[in-house]
């Protein structure tokens, strides 16, 4: 574990993709909490047709 601490090269890219990570989750919960989904509106060949727009109804 010392020796990936010691490269700074490893430890900017593992950085960035905690960063990304982080910013996916928390666009994906801003979505959610807004009404969107993440299926590409194809509700049609959706397994969870007329559940996930319940409320919208």
């Amino acid at each position: 574990m010392n020796e990936l601490l010691n490269d700074p090269a490893t430890l900017i890219v593992a950085l960035v993709l905690l960063a990304v990570v982080i910013l996916v989750i928390l666009k994906m919960r801003k979505d959610r909490k807004n009404g969107k989904g993440h299926c590409g509106s194809d509700c049609g060949n959706c397994s969870y047709y007329g559940e996930c727009r319940k409320d919208k109804k």
